[in-house]
């Protein structure tokens, strides 16, 4: 396939005529001459002095840095004088807080300057990592090729990763493998579709894309919030059997989290994790809820709805995003419980609830929680423990579904609405111990008026983090943990 320059992928993403150089001229790196005529040839057929350019410029009016590599410099290969370069533009990015936006095309480390080269990844990763490490917008948009160290060190650190369609984009080059292994690499493995597919990557846009989808998650990432729209008028909450609830909530055309993205909310980028295999039952994006922006992880009813480690991972992804980018959490809960499988047994299903329990109530970020249908077992409880808990009406919460605690209690499944009564799972009875805050009204069933329903809830949750911001990361967490600790005594 043919390969995106880097001056074209400077031009297709930035504003007209805004972009400014920061380059200066290359380190003069010692070699042998037939190296040095290789740098010369390189930059009579690309015009450029190195393998990658540097600079500023504006994405609708917005300040950005840009890194980019030109894999026809020799590959696009990283020796010490392009690694000096991305480090010294990586630092004044984070020096002038600026959103950085890299573009790998590389073969990886310039083998010409041999070891020394391998280890400029460190430097450049850890510039990246201090980027980051100030809550600075970090995305990469990867191009056709990428592999080796580049791959494996800043074209893999990325908030938001996305690459160019069929780009081939792997750690180990296929000629390097043929080479070693005399077979082919299997076809199909080393693509951008596979790895979005396999949640490596984030999605597959093309370069005609890239800039609104640039804006779309800069307007989440970097943008000052909005003011919040009115708050739903308050309503009292319907003395409705715990039971009615549980059937309610398995209705299966009650509007989930993808119906809130895309009727409640502004601004969505999908993220890895959000529609194949086991971990599809996790949803990450990115969203503005009523001109609030947040990372938003939800629970999706799909596969039966069952959460298995890999899904409870991608959940600690999204706490990570939004501790790194300093943005609010909110997180929807509609779960029938964990995976109870030999699989997820034997890969820690149970480390991995407890590691999201213990992420989320310590997270120094606004957190909003939404039991929004099912609240069942640990995948529940691991997305409970926020600043501000909401339910909608026939939300509701159990250490196991109702059937589950009659089979324990009386050897039957019978007492299910008994047991679901006994428990207090219902929002109304969360709301009186204090689990929860407020509750979203259905008038009578979410199913039955999804699009008004979702918009009442869609307010709420922008009032909830508009006043959230306000409050002070550490009196904001010590709150958190108090609440936390005082429940059921």
């Amino acid at each position: 396939m043919s390969r995106i320059g880097a001056l074209d992928l400077r031009d297709a993403v930035l504003d007209a005529d805004s972009f400014r150089s920061w380059d200066t001229a290359p380190l003069v790196v010692g070699g042998s001459e037939e190296y040095q005529r290789e740098l010369a040839a390189a930059a009579a057929k690309t015009g450029l002095d190195e393998a990658v350019l540097t600079g500023e410029g504006t994405v609708f009016g917005r300040r950005v840095a840009l890194v980019a590599c030109e894999f026809d410099f020799l590959a696009g290969s990283i020796g010490v004088a392009a690694a000096e370069r991305i480090t010294t533009a990586v630092a004044r990015a984070t020096a002038e807080r600026l959103p950085l936006v890299a573009s790998p095309s590389s073969g990886g480390t310039r083998m010409q300057e041999g070891t020394v080269a391998f280890l400029q990844m460190v430097k450049i990763a850890a510039a990246v990592e201090l980027h980051k490490r100030a809550h600075l917008p970090y995305l990469v948009y990867l191009r056709h090729p990428t592999t080796g160290g580049v791959f494996a060190s800043w074209g893999s650190l990325g908030h938001v990763t996305a690459a160019e369609p069929g780009a081939l984009i792997g750690f180990l080059g296929p000629r390097v493998y043929e080479h070693l292994y005399g077979e082919p690499f299997p076809s199909g493995v080393q693509t951008a579709e596979n790895l979005e597919r396999h949640g490596v990557i984030d999605g597959v846009i093309p370069l005609e894309a890239v800039r609104r989808t640039l804006d779309r998650t800069l307007k989440v990432l970097a943008d000052p919030p909005d003011s919040p729209p009115p708050p739903p008028d308050a309503a009292a909450v319907p003395d409705v059997p715990a039971w009615n609830s549980v059937l309610a909530s398995r209705r299966p055309d009650r509007p989930g989290v993808g119906y809130l993205l895309r009727h409640g909310t502004t601004e969505r980028v999908l993220l890895s994790g959000t529609g194949r295999g086991e971990d599809a039952t996790t949803l990450l994006a990115l969203a503005r809820f009523g001109g609030q922006p947040a990372v938003v992880l939800g629970q999706q009813r799909v596969l039966g709805g069952m959460v298995g480690p890999a899904a409870l991972r991608e959940a600690r992804r999204g706490m990570a995003l939004a501790a790194g980018l300093k943005l609010p959490l909110v997180l929807v809960i509609d779960t029938a419980g964990p995976a109870l499988t030999v699989e997820a047994e034997q890969d820690g299903l149970a480390g991995e609830i407890a590691r999201c329990l213990a992420d989320l109530v310590t997270l120094d970020t606004p957190t909003v929680s939404v039991l929004l249908g099912q609240g069942s077992g640990g995948p529940a409880l691991a997305m409970v423990p926020a600043d501000r808990v909401l339910a909608a009406l026939h939300g509701w919460l159990a250490p196991l579904p109702p059937e589950g605690a009659s089979a324990i209690v009386f050897r039957d499944t019978a007492h299910a609405p008994e047991l679901a009564e006994a428990q207090g799972i219902r929002s109304a009875d969360l709301l009186a111990s204090g689990i929860v805050d407020a509750i979203v009204p259905e008038r009578p069933d979410a199913a039955d008026e999804p699009l008004a329903f979702t918009q009442r809830l869609s307010a709420t949750i922008a009032n909830e983090l508009h006043a959230l911001r306000s409050i002070p990361d550490a009196e904001r967490l010590t709150a958190r943990l108090a609440r936390y600790r005082r429940i059921g005594l």
